[in-house]
């Protein structure tokens, strides 16, 4: 049986780029069909697989500007000729869904949520992010019919598989389609128990407006406590001129320096709702709690009051509370690690072979 896995762009490394590897582990030999990639920032199983780019590829200029050829997109996954497989594994939360398939194919989308920014953070997004008043006129028009193909392409999936509860709502919501639930893989083992903590607040996540970074600085400015922020991200220059003197930005650190610094930080922050939220169960692997915003993936990987403690407005007031609460707690690093255990990459690869044996008749 042949299988080709598509992937919206490997141009940023995040939980999806995460979740390709460990697929890529139990597919080694299926090409990767992608919209753009970046070959330099890869992580070596996905820079060894047989990675396929489209036309944008080509393009002049397309790793820095990409964004700004988002109407090209839809067609450029449709050029993909998959003709030559069996099951078609799309790893999505774009455009990657969209391929053309055939009658004897079976397709399987793993989904990360529907596209956002034109669904539920479609207001947002126009008011927060898009700045230049050519891009207010025109966008409108061009998200309405991304997302007129996006409903489309998605009745075209045999079979969704959602990273989480939270997700799954979301497919029924806007493709009216249900979805399995697969957790993603958390690899434990990069990070390590500490006896001690530094006594700093840490976040680990991509430097843009739905994140509610802002948010952390806010409370932390207030709070006078030490607040560590690792990643980048368009929103950076922003964010970097609300950090008060208690509030460092380091921007994108390799693996083995973030992973030391969850090991000494004091608790792990989630300021923004998630899709899944794989970043807390790093940081639960590592013994630290977390502080969470209730709402979404992080009410599927966070106990309150055993692994960490949730806010429930996103507010500055509610976060500076929550880390009050916390400070008071005490929380045993051992179960704390064995909660992120069970979210282990053995246990996505068992499920998903399991998933396509039951679907795809895969041998």
């Amino acid at each position: 049986m042949k299988i080709a896995i598509v992937h919206d762009y490997l141009n940023q490394l995040g939980g999806a780029e995460q979740v390709l590897q460990s697929l890529l582990k139990l597919f080694p030999d299926a090409p990767v069909y992608t919209i753009i990639a970046d070959y330099s920032i890869l992580p070596e199983r996905i820079r060894k697989a047989d990675i396929r780019t489209s036309f944008i590829q080509n393009i002049p200029f397309s790793k820095r500007h990409y964004k700004k050829l988002l109407p090209l997109f839809p067609l450029a996954v449709e050029q993909f000729d998959l003709r030559g497989y069996d099951v078609i594994l799309s790893s999505s939360s774009a455009f990657a869904k969209g391929v053309l398939t055939f009658p004897h194919q079976t397709h399987i989308c793993y989904c990360y949520t529907p596209m956002r920014y034109i669904w539920d953070l479609y207001h947002d997004y126009m008011k927060e992010t898009i700045r230049n008043p050519l891009y207010r006129l025109v966008l409108p028009g061009v998200l309405h019919r991304i997302r007129l193909w996006d409903q489309l392409n998605a009745q075209r999936v045999d079979h969704f598989i959602a990273d989480s509860n939270h997700v799954a709502k979301r497919i029924k919501k806007y493709y009216n389609r249900e979805a399995a639930v697969i957790y993603p893989p958390v690899n434990a083992d990069r990070f390590r128990l500490s006896d001690g903590d530094d006594g700093y607040y840490l976040i680990v996540s991509r430097l843009l407006p739905y994140k509610r970074v802002d948010l952390a600085i806010e409370a932390f400015n207030r709070l006078r406590r030490p607040l560590v922020i690792i990643g980048d991200g368009y929103d950076r220059k922003r964010l970097e001129k609300m950090a008060g003197p208690t509030v460092r930005l380091l921007g994108r650190l390799p693996d083995e320096e973030t992973a030391a610094y969850f090991s000494r930080c004091k608790a792990f922050i989630m300021p923004g709702e998630e899709d899944f939220g794989i970043t807390p169960l790093e940081a639960q692997a590592s013994g630290r709690p977390v502080i969470a915003y209730a709402r979404g993936g992080a009410l599927e990987t966070v106990i309150d009051g055993e692994t960490g403690v949730f806010f429930r407005e996103p507010t500055a007031e509610s976060l500076m509370e929550a880390v009050g609460r916390l400070e008071r707690m005490t929380f045993d690093r051992n179960r704390l690690r064995q909660h992120a255990l069970s979210f282990n990459e053995d246990r996505f690869l068992s499920e998903i072979e399991a998933f396509l044996k039951k679907h795809a008749a895969y041998q």
